[in-house]
């Protein structure tokens, strides 16, 4: 029972106050910790107390490209605490805790019936904003999660469950579905070029698949984290020929397929050599248009098959929280920066300049909640 005149740690978590502290996009490569004022909710919706937020690539492309209007607050890998409800929410209360995805396609539309559900107009609509245009809103105090992410895409964390994992469940989906889309089948040796947070959890479900994985990554110490976690064979790409070294690994043909987990275009030249003929490539990180340059004939003559995933699937949305929450992958030796918000400008410019020592990054709001669970 709290003391007259102070508040309880459970108070503490549900007071909402006015103002919220959140890293606002302001222009390109132009984000400011600023007071904004913490977004109302409606019926049917969710306010979230954010705790954990990791910093995607693609919310560091669209910083740094200016592709999106400003002002703007991303962040869409978050977890946190339930603060209000919204009249008409049944299924959950204030306090607990939970993961939210910030897609959710409308399951009814062309390209929902074709299961593309990335290209859905309802899906490309985003359900969590912490305030100004809907765009994520985790790296704030305080998210509003609208009401078809609320029937749809709130997950619950279960007991002995961390902030930290639980918020692996949207990247992960996303690399649940790129395997999909590859179909690795036993036996088959897949290559997977770079080892950042998504590279290893791409070789680790494509391992899962009964594969023979290769990965390659500039970085040695990358390797070495990819190596803790059962994936043996390795190429170290600064000091080896990525091509050469698969061939020589697979009597001369290259793999049976390749993953490109790393951005820019650069690489898709490699990825297409280094598998064999008829083998198949999936772009995984390339989500900016551009020009890229591709051999015609490596897909006519030689019959290789190149292939793209975007985002989650709301048909894997069971699979992910299945394997997040079921520990399936310690995902939090992935981390290996967290940040405060009030440092979310460091946060953001060492993500998008990642060094050797660098992997997942995350931003934390509620990382000095007194006796927050972790």
């Amino acid at each position: 029972m709290a003391i007259a005149g102070q508040l309880s740690i459970e108070e503490k978590k549900r007071s909402i106050p006015a103002t919220m502290q959140a890293a606002v996009y302001r222009g390109v490569n132009d984000v400011r910790l600023e007071s904004v004022p913490v977004p109302q909710i409606g019926a049917g919706e969710l306010l979230v107390r954010v705790h954990t937020c990791g910093i995607c690539g693609t919310d560091l492309k669209k910083i740094a490209s200016g592709s999106h209007s400003a002002p703007r607050i991303f962040g869409h890998e978050t977890s946190g605490v339930i603060a209000a409800v919204g009249a008409g929410v049944a299924q959950f209360k204030s306090g607990d805790r939970v993961v939210v995805f910030h897609h959710i396609p409308c399951r009814q539309c062309y390209y929902c019936r074709h299961k593309m559900f990335a290209q859905c107009e309802t899906y490309k609509k985003v359900g969590c904003t912490a305030g100004f245009e809907a765009s994520g809103g985790g790296f704030a105090e305080y998210v509003r999660v609208m009401d078809w992410i609320v029937r749809e895409g709130t997950v619950r964390i279960p007991e002995g469950v961390s902030f930290e994992q639980a918020c692996f469940v949207e990247p992960v989906n996303t690399c649940l579905k790129g395997i999909e889309r590859l179909q690795p089948e036993p036996g088959e040796t897949v290559l997977v070029i770079g080892q950042g947070p998504i590279g290893i959890i791409l070789s680790a479900l494509a391992k899962r698949s009964g594969t023979r994985v290769i990965t390659s990554d500039l970085y040695e110490p990358r390797l070495t984290i990819s190596r803790r976690l059962g994936l043996s064979e390795a190429i170290d790409a600064s000091r080896a020929d990525t091509v050469k070294t698969v061939r020589e690994l697979t009597e001369g043909r290259g793999a049976d397929a390749a993953i490109l987990a790393v951005g820019g275009n650069g690489l898709i030249r490699t990825a297409m050599d280094a598998v064999r003929p008829g083998g198949r490539v999936l772009l995984f990180a390339q989500t900016v248009h551009g020009e890229a340059v591709i051999d015609p004939a490596a897909v006519c003559v030689d019959e290789k098959t190149l292939l793209g995933s975007y985002s989650a699937s709301v048909e894997l949305q069971d699979d992910s929280v299945r394997f997040v929450m079921g520990r399936e992958m310690d995902l939090e030796t992935l981390i290996s920066h967290r940040f405060p918000l009030s440092k979310s400008g460091e946060a953001l410019k060492l993500a998008a300049n990642p060094q050797p020592d660098s992997m997942k990054i995350v931003i934390q709001a509620g990382s000095s909640w007194e006796g927050s669970t972790e």
